[in-house]
């Protein structure tokens, strides 16, 4: 199951890619608020992102979700631009705007003409800093954050049963907890949370200001020095080390609710790029989660779907760029006719075959081809590589690794796939969990189980 976003598909895509011809370019202000920018100047846009290294896995029991609410906040106006101006100003100035919380942290991002960056630098200084939080404006804002918790969560199925899945997964990590938050936590938010929160994490020194697109880099960086480098830093303590603990037997979990179909998930616990000792293991598990899950030809399509006929759809999913230990996760909804049981005996055959039996020379290429098209691919995209840099500055790992993502697949070898799969897919690291379709009643809406979503929630409410 896709997992760790709350609403949109921008982080569906792997994680990090292979860089486009254009060099990164770095600069770190006195307050230490970190630029980076690439230049593409195929066509006369900037994308703008300020990235900050908080999200849900930052918060402690009582105020889960006070990331995501912060989001919200975010665009609740300041002393020089009152609720409504942020994204009205954008807007006039022919731009996009929008935002995510994540588990790992917290972005801001414009699209807008390059001649109309600073209009994108003078906003986001001033809101990095100088927010103001009204008690009569965060009672708007938990409406909206308690209907958004109803909609995505509550009346989906699917999601529903993602939400237990992590809290049964996880026993001491903060990865268990929803980004949105627990539905008794967003209903005793106080100002004082938020204040603090917000005056703990957003500052120059915990942010990362990516641009991308049709611009000089020194004019950036002097634009950066003007609007970013008086504001003032804050006291960045260092977390404590976070390390879920083993677990010691397989773990499994029912739920029931009202909906159309069954849904099977598989999760096996695995350490990500920040946290494994060996980096090519990392690669290898990405790897594998293209040899079962790389488009139609993959395994699981190729077995399950079409072969066995035994699921209408089967994925598998991998967190590359986690800041923790996550999962390695599998998800399938049967056919009509076969069971949730049928289905789990399968893809834990899928998982054996790959234990026992080294992938072939040309099934590895294959998955190498699509990665290597992946990347082209993402070179399009000013707003991905963006992404790419942010999302690694922000977990802790330095934004070259973009440019290494190919280099590192290709050098994964057949024996490093089946290594990772004997080492991690294992029974006693299994979290298994069953979504039983319930009756739906009349009056019940939008209760059919619908694809995982990973990413976002903006200001505004649902994307």
């Amino acid at each position: 199951m896709n997992k760790r976003l709350l609403c949109t598909v921008l982080l569906c895509l792997p994680v990090v890619a292979h860089a486009t011809a254009s060099k990164v370019s770095e600069h770190i202000l006195k307050n230490g608020l970190k630029v980076l920018v690439k230049e593409d100047h195929r066509s006369p846009v900037v994308v703008s992102q300020v990235w900050y290294k908080v999200g849900s896995s930052y918060e402690p029991n009582g105020i889960t979700g006070i990331s995501h609410m912060l989001e919200h906040m975010m665009f609740k106006g300041t002393d020089k631009y009152p609720a409504g101006e942020f994204s009205k100003i954008i807007a006039e100035n022919g731009g996009d705007e929008n935002a995510f919380t994540a588990q790992d942290y917290t972005a801001y991002f414009q699209t807008m003409a390059a001649s109309k960056l600073e209009v994108s630098f003078e906003l986001e200084a001033d809101r990095m800093r100088y927010l103001h939080l009204l008690p009569e404006e965060l009672k708007k804002e938990l409406e909206v954050v308690t209907e958004e918790r109803r909609m995505r969560t509550d009346d989906n199925p699917q999601a529903k049963l993602g939400e237990y899945f992590s809290a049964v997964a996880y026993t001491n990590s903060p990865y268990k907890n929803p980004i949105i938050g627990w539905p008794s936590d967003i209903a005793n938010y106080q100002v004082e949370d938020l204040q603090a929160w917000y005056s703990r994490w957003y500052a120059p020194n915990n942010a990362i200001l990516v641009v991308v697109g049709d611009v000089q880099t020194q004019a950036v960086f002097d634009l950066a020095e003007k609007q970013f480098a008086e504001l003032k830093t804050s006291e960045i303590k260092p977390l404590k080390p976070l390390s879920e603990i083993e677990q010691l037997g397989a773990r499994r979990l029912t739920v029931k609710a009202p909906a159309k179909l069954p849904v099977l998930v598989l999760g096996y616990k695995v350490p990500s790029l920040k946290t494994t000792t060996d980096e090519s293991e990392a690669y290898a598990l990405e790897v594998l989660a293209g040899v079962l899950d790389g488009g139609n030809s993959a395994r699981l399509s190729a077995n399950l779907v079409r072969g066995k006929q035994l699921a209408v759809s089967a994925s598998a999913s991998y967190s590359l760029t986690s800041r923790l230990d996550s999962l390695f996760e599998l998800e399938a909804t049967p056919v009509e006719g076969k069971t949730l049981p049928d289905l789990e005996k399968a893809l834990k055959a899928e998982v054996n075959v790959l234990q026992q039996t080294l992938i072939s020379t040309e099934e590895l290429q294959r998955i190498k081809a699509q990665v290597l098209a992946s990347a082209v691919y993402e070179k399009d995209s000013n707003f991905y590589q963006a992404m790419q840099l942010g999302a690694l500055e922000s977990v802790g790992l330095p934004w070259q690794k973009a440019d290494e993502y190919v280099d590192k697949i290709n050098q994964v070898t057949a024996e490093q796939v089946q290594n990772v799969a004997k080492k991690y897919l294992l029974e006693d690291h299994l979290t298994v969990g069953y979504l039983e379709p319930q009756a739906i009643q009349q009056s019940t809406t939008n209760l059919e189980p619908q694809a995982t979503q990973q990413s976002t929630t903006n200001a505004k409410g649902v994307k």
